[in-house]
């Protein structure tokens, strides 16, 4: 019965995220913050109910490296390529080259700091600080895009789309950089399993990762697309399945292909490939897109939820606030925040000439986050919580925790301050789904033999006025209509128009009309519905009739009704159905 319980606490840990994530927004604070003291504070509780610590960073891992499979993908997703075609240069320049460059100064300032501090006699070797370096050297895609959603923040010159690109491909290149000082650190210690590696080695694993990693990714992208264009699924939402189905296989598949063919060099970097999987499938004219994107929104929601609560739960306080974990954790953010990424984004964006506040904002902007802390778990679970010198999780994790509350706090401010907010303050131009978070939706309305619009030219067929005709499917032939089309009978005419999206106002429910049920064989008027009841639709043999007072109600028909909250009902109108 063990799994119950589990299945019991993760339900709750769900809902608390949920319900902490609707009043974040009322807060100055990065709601991911609060997801990590929600796992401390459930830590406490373990610990005080004589549970012990949650020190299990296998399974820690794997859970975060899957969650983290979601959110990267739908980073590349999101991704407008349009918008971001004019600075993907600059984004990739930084997300590669900056990262590596960043790797390797803080790599250089974690050894000047392990030499000062008393608490290291001696100080650290460079591969122990070259491994933070590359451990934390990435800007976190889960933590940009929160931020830059959250405040609904749009930069000057593109800059909104040169962060998303940049935060959501440099996690490959830290991830390869760890596993690589990773890999001579457990050669150095001794650890079971583990080769010594060659530079040749090193270089050649680097360069498999990546040209690797970007060939699975494009090749799943074109497949993935073709299918999608070419095949129609039999089951609802069978599409945005099959998008899911298509992120796990991307990610999954370079990662093991070494291991099937049993030639090291064969493998590619997963989540290099599943990003620009997701930038092809995002920016691809797909069926079912929006459908992908509510899902995807809320699924990658939850696993930045789940991730950063397991990273709290993770965490022990007492050892958080220790000098020997407090002290370099803050001198390295210290050092990593205005001298190393400064140094880094200044040279490599130079020869663009950038701006001077564009370049202060996309430095403070290098947000560190759950990337960050995976890494370091997958480092510790390599090398053994107690091999290295220091406590690499504890440090990443203070580093992440004020990176997010002081980065993430005072990017709004600093964006202002340096005059980078754009005329529109909406970062969801710069995503694909911003076409999918507008209000307007299509209805399609058949013209029958006696339709009043049959015969008649659109500028004579009477409309609301927030209703356009945008399509006519005439038999095999599609028109794209203007005022002097005629409409034939048999037309299918495609309109848009405004959606009501204050649904808090009614709920609605299904009636099936079973034989002998009371409304079989009556007319919809003389149903005799309660105040502030519609029938709305009737679902009937596998088409849908819209209903008015004279239709009649047959066996088998499924109804559709809309029921207004009571303090929406109106006096004045006639009770719902009753009108022809």
């Amino acid at each position: 019965m063990e799994y119950v319980y589990m299945l019991l606490m993760v339900g709750v840990i769900i809902a608390l995220c949920i319900f902490i994530n609707r009043i974040t927004d009322k807060l100055k604070v990065p709601s991911l913050l609060l997801f990590i003291g929600l796992g401390i504070v459930f830590g406490l509780i373990f610990r005080a109910g004589g549970l012990g610590n949650f020190t299990d960073y296998g399974l820690g891992n794997i859970v975060c490296s899957i969650c983290l499979v979601f959110v990267i993908f739908y980073g590349g997703f999101g991704t407008n390529f349009k918008e971001a075609r004019p600075v993907a240069g600059r984004a990739l320049l930084l997300s590669f080259a900056g990262t590596a460059l960043t790797a390797g100064l803080v790599g250089v300032g974690v050894w000047a700091i392990f030499q000062i501090l008393p608490f290291f006699e001696g100080g650290i070797g460079w591969i122990e600080s070259l491994l933070i370096g590359s451990v934390i050297c990435s800007t976190d895609a889960a933590s940009v895009f929160n931020i830059l959603r959250s405040r609904r923040l749009n930069l000057k010159y593109h800059t909104s789309s040169l962060l998303e690109m940049e935060s959501g491909s440099n996690d490959p290149t830290s991830y390869m950089l760890t596993v690589v000082f990773t890999a001579i650190l457990a050669a150095q210690y001794g650890v079971s399993g583990a080769g010594a590696m060659g530079a040749g080695e090193i270089v050649g694993m680097l360069f498999a990762q990546v040209g690797f990693g970007a060939l699975f990714g494009v090749g799943f992208g074109f497949l993935g697309i073709f299918i999608l264009k070419k095949f129609s699924f039999n089951m609802g939402q069978g599409g945005t399945i099959f998008v899911v189905a298509v992120a796990l296989v991307t990610y999954a598949l370079p990662s093991v292909m070494g291991e099937i063919t049993n030639v090291s060099f064969l493998a590619g970097n997963g989540y290099l490939a599943v990003y620009i999987c997701g930038i092809m499938l995002g920016n691809a004219r797909i069926s079912q897109k929006r459908d992908c994107v509510r899902f995807f929104d809320a699924l990658t929601n939850v696993a930045q939820m789940l991730i950063f609560f397991l990273l709290g739960l993770l965490a022990t306080p007492e050892w958080l606030i220790q000098p020997e974990v407090l002290v370099p954790a803050l001198l390295i953010f210290v050092f990593m925040t205005l001298i190393a990424r400064p140094i880094a984004v200044t040279g490599l964006l130079a020869p663009f000439r950038a701006r001077p506040n564009q370049v202060v904002v996309i430095s403070w902007a290098g947000l560190r986050g759950v990337a960050s802390v995976v890494f370091a778990i997958y480092a510790i679970s390599v090398l053994g919580e107690t091999a290295l010198p220091y406590d690499l999780f504890s440090i990443i994790f203070c580093i992440v925790i004020v990176s997010i509350a002081l980065q993430g706090s005072l990017l709004p401010l600093v964006s202002k301050k340096m005059n980078m907010l754009g005329d529109n303050d909406n970062v969801l131009r710069t995503f694909t789904d911003y076409q999918d978070e507008t209000d307007v939706r299509f209805v399609k309305v058949v013209v029958g033999e006696n339709h009043p619009w049959a015969g008649k030219p659109l500028r004579n067929c009477v409309l609301p006025r927030e209703f356009l005709v945008v399509l006519i499917i005439r038999g095999s032939e599609t028109v794209v209509p203007n005022g002097q089309t005629v409409v034939h009978p048999g037309d299918l005419l495609v309109t848009a128009a405004p959606e009501f999206e204050n649904r808090d106002n009614f709920g609605m429910f299904e009636e099936y009309i079973g034989k002998n049920h009371p409304w079989e064989g009556k007319r919809v008027r003389d149903l005799g519905l309660p105040e502030g009841t519609l029938v709305a639709m009737i679902k009937r043999g596998g088409g849908t009739v819209i209903p008015y007072g004279a239709t009649d109600i047959r066996a088998d028909d499924v109804l559709v009704c809309i029921k207004l909250a009571p303090a929406e009902r109106r006096e004045e109108e006639p009770a719902a159905g009753a009108a022809d």
